[in-house]
């Protein structure tokens, strides 16, 4: 039986393939500011869908659970205000201004179902990862909530000069919530970044942005690298050691990360969410190849 909750969420202007074209309002930009329409009416594609911009309004995105969890039918929708599909992907943006962020949760601290974004399945819900055709799961649970920067993509053409020249993964950019509550699947988190690892897995550059929620008790006392070791001490080598490791018990290498092995600064961090929001505007306007990725 499909069930549907509603998560908080502040209204913030969004980019997204629309069904017809959006005239947009003289400066006014979409998302986190790679895609700027300033002087100009819309992007028309080489599609069916042209590129636009619209606003969400109403301050509430609500979730739409289809299918019986921890089975292959599962699927976690988001819906606008007038219960209409949207792509927690692509119509929720990445800023909200001020160094606040978006982060939708796809895996609950403590938990252990690798839940993702299904980034080729259209309006890209949340599902359960599988492989060969069976459910996935961590050997163990994760410590941290886990889950997506909105409106970033790691574009697999690109190779990194600074990370071993490693391409991306093909995926939103991951966070790591550090705080202390257990978030669930499909929520929407304000956050502030705090420190990036460049983790690589199997040759793919899979950067984890380490971030806390606004709404957490320590969140006012960490704001940068520094201060999570200060406050949460221990944690950001708890957290390289995790993703280091997870693949072990499945007999698989160890992962690496690159930039010494050591986590990088927030004003790093928000270097690659840039880059990264920068390839998303690439991706839906069309300027690459998407692949299969659904761009709804």
């Amino acid at each position: 039986m499909a069930a549907t909750r509603v998560i908080t969420a502040t209204a913030a202007t969004s980019c997204f393939l629309a069904k017809r074209a959006f005239v947009l309002p003289a400066k006014r930009s979409c998302g986190g500011g790679a895609l700027s329409f300033n002087n100009r009416r819309a992007l028309v594609l080489k599609s069916k869908r042209p590129f636009s911009c619209s606003a969400i309004y109403n301050p509430q995105v609500k979730v739409k659970e289809e299918g019986q969890s921890e089975t292959l039918d599962y699927r976690v929708f988001f819906l606008d205000g007038s219960g209409k599909k949207v792509s927690p992907w692509h119509d929720i943006p990445l800023t909200l201004g001020d160094g606040v962020y978006n982060f939708i949760v796809e895996i609950p601290k403590e938990s252990k179902a690798k839940m993702e974004v299904a980034t080729d399945e259209d309006f890209t819900p949340i599902k359960q990862d599988t492989k060969k055709g069976k459910l996935r799961y961590y050997p163990y649970n994760i410590n941290w909530n886990y889950g997506l920067l909105p409106q970033t993509w790691e574009d697999p053409s690109q190779a990194n000069a600074e990370v071993e020249g490693a391409f991306g993964d093909n995926d939103p950019v991951d966070v790591v919530e550090i705080g202390e509550t257990q978030r669930k699947i499909g929520e929407v988190l304000k956050i502030k970044p705090l420190a990036a690892l460049a983790m690589i897995d199997e040759g793919e550059l899979d950067w984890k942005i380490v971030a806390i929620s606004l709404d957490d008790p320590k969140a006012h006392l960490v704001n940068d690298v520094d201060d999570v070791e200060k406050h949460f001490p221990g944690t950001l080598t708890a957290i390289r050691d995790w993703f280091r490791d997870y693949k072990i018990p499945d007999g698989k290498p160890a992962n690496r990360f690159g930039l010494g092995d050591k986590p990088a600064n927030k004003e790093y961090a928000l270097k690659i969410i840039h880059e990264t929001n920068e390839s998303w505007a690439k991706l839906v306007k069309r300027s690459v190849d998407a692949g299969d990725l659904s761009l709804f």
